[in-house]
């Protein structure tokens, strides 16, 4: 669902905006976060994902409005057996440096990433498969380790097509400096972390992308929103989003401006770390104290004085439209006095002090540190950049930490429960029972036996607190008057879709 802010209301302020003249067709856009890497395959932040989907394309492409799944380099695929697929390629294709699309370039780029070794960041974006195999120049089969009746779903989102040629000289890091992809635009300049110039490919395929309408866009990683928003008042910047509701809400009272709220897949939540990685005297390995936790955040109130917009209290380790997201599980009302009760018969009657990570959202993190303090659990506050953090997560040295993840806009609850639950290098909770059940739920090819393993994992995951499933998010874009855009509920910033008034 997405709601449209649109006011006429008069706003008291010092000056008019000369918004940025549109005649040299170029979209000056801001990213709150840096982008540690421009290689799709090597970052896991929303940023990266809206670069993949712009700079890069992949065998299949789902529509965000009807879920449907059509061809992109593939012009069509048929399961051969329950773990191979075969793919007829679009021929004519090239890439932004002239290299011509076929096979070799799908088998490459396939038996890179699934290859552990080579570091792909989000390994379960790409662990499913086993290898890919050349049939002829434009048929290609890839073959899965097992059973996995989400491979369409994944293949449509974070698994993009490289050059072999290209990109077997320059890996990742020379990716990450000079991208090259066969999507509707094309990188012309990067400054790491900092700016990123596109410019529409001229001559982009015949894709369910669609063509690009503006030509140039240029995004600056802008990490204070206050500063984004005296910059597009002033007219240098024409687009800004993730901006915090309070923030959209006043720009939403200036004519010059429109203001767009949609809901998205992002869930936020508290990991805990149940398994003791980061130390045996950790409070969180005791499920009354994780439990405690649960109880002691009014996420509710959380929703509505902050997120407030398409906004719902999550009480799932997983988002609710995914397939398998299962909702019958335990729920931790609203109960300071409860989770007192829980600290003390887990031996902490007067509280225990704690390291607290998160890496966004420091209003939100803010008010969920203040909630701890009230049932006297005291907090060193930490706010550390996405790339930190995910590191000292995988190291095991976070006992407790707010964290959001987008699934990368996977449909399925693979995509998350299995994420983090499958005793990967994030998996807090190390729970074998878990590892088994979540196995069965991601390999079955019944759609049944699919939802009943789910099921029993996430509830689960819910019985023992492993998480303290916080909300999910909207996302406000704000953008001038002179851009013409509609979001979709995946949280992916497509400027293909964008146009000028």
């Amino acid at each position: 669902m997405k709601t449209i802010l649109k006011t006429t209301a008069l706003v008291a302020l010092s000056a008019a905006p000369a918004f940025a003249d549109k005649s040299d067709d170029t979209l000056n856009v801001a990213f709150t976060k840096e982008l540690e890497n421009v290689d799709s395959y090597f970052n896991s932040s929303r940023e990266g994902v809206v670069l993949q989907r712009a700079v890069w394309d992949g065998l299949i492409y789902r529509d965000p409005e009807t879920n449907e799944y059509v061809g992109n380099l593939a012009t069509s695929w048929e399961w051969v057996d329950d773990t191979t697929l075969e793919f007829k390629l679009r021929e004519g294709v090239t890439f932004h440096n002239g290299e011509p699309f076929n096979a070799d370039d799908v088998v490459y780029t396939v038996n890179y990433v699934a290859k552990e070794e080579n570091g792909v960041k989000t390994q379960r974006n790409v662990n499913w498969m086993e290898s890919a195999e050349k049939i002829d120049e434009y048929t290609v089969r890839i073959n899965l380790k097992d059973k996995f009746p989400a491979a369409i779903e994944f293949l449509s989102g974070p698994v993009s097509m490289y050059p072999d040629e290209y990109y077997a000289e320059a890996g990742p890091s020379g990716m990450g400096l000079k991208p090259v992809g066969t999507g509707p635009y094309k990188v012309v300049d990067v400054t790491p972390g900092q700016h990123f110039v596109l410019e529409k490919n001229e001559d982009y395929h015949d894709s369910p992308k669609g063509e690009p309408e503006i030509t140039n866009i240029d995004i600056r990683t802008i990490p204070d929103v206050n500063t984004q928003m005296a910059e597009i008042f002033s007219g240098s910047l024409d687009f800004i989003w993730q901006v915090p509701a309070d923030q959209a809400e006043k720009l939403a009272t200036m004519d010059q401006f429109t203001v767009a709220n949609a809901s998205t897949m992002r869930v936020g939540y508290l990991q805990m770390d149940a398994a003791g990685r980061s130390g045996e005297d950790n409070p969180f390995t005791n499920a009354k104290v994780r439990a405690a936790v649960n109880h002691a955040i009014n996420r509710q109130e959380l929703v509505d004085a902050l997120l407030k917009g398409e906004s719902t209290v999550i009480n799932t380790a997983c988002f609710p439209s995914q397939f398998g997201c299962a909702q019958d599980v335990t729920s931790y009302e609203y109960d300071p006095e409860k989770a007192r009760e829980l600290l003390a018969e887990a031996g902490y009657p007067d509280g225990f002090e704690t390291e607290f990570y998160a890496y966004r959202d420091r209003q939100y993190a803010e008010a969920i540190v203040s909630y701890l303090g009230e049932v006297g659990i005291e907090t060193d506050f930490k706010m550390l950049q996405y790339s930190a953090l995910r590191e000292l997560n995988m190291d095991g040295e976070v006992p407790i930490s707010f964290q959001t993840w987008g699934s990368y806009s996977i449909n399925d609850a693979s995509a998350m429960v299995s994420q983090y639950f499958k005793h990967g290098t994030l998996d807090s909770a190390r729970d074998d029972q878990l590892l088994e059940w979540l196995d069965v739920a991601d390999s079955s090819t019944d759609p049944e036996t699919r939802v009943e393993y789910y099921t029993k994992a996430l509830q689960r995951i819910a019985d023992e607190a492993y998480w303290a499933p916080m909300f999910s998010y909207n996302t406000n874009y704000v953008f001038t008057k002179e851009v013409t855009y509609e979001p979709t509920p995946d949280e992916v910033l497509r400027f293909v879709d964008m146009s000028w008034q």
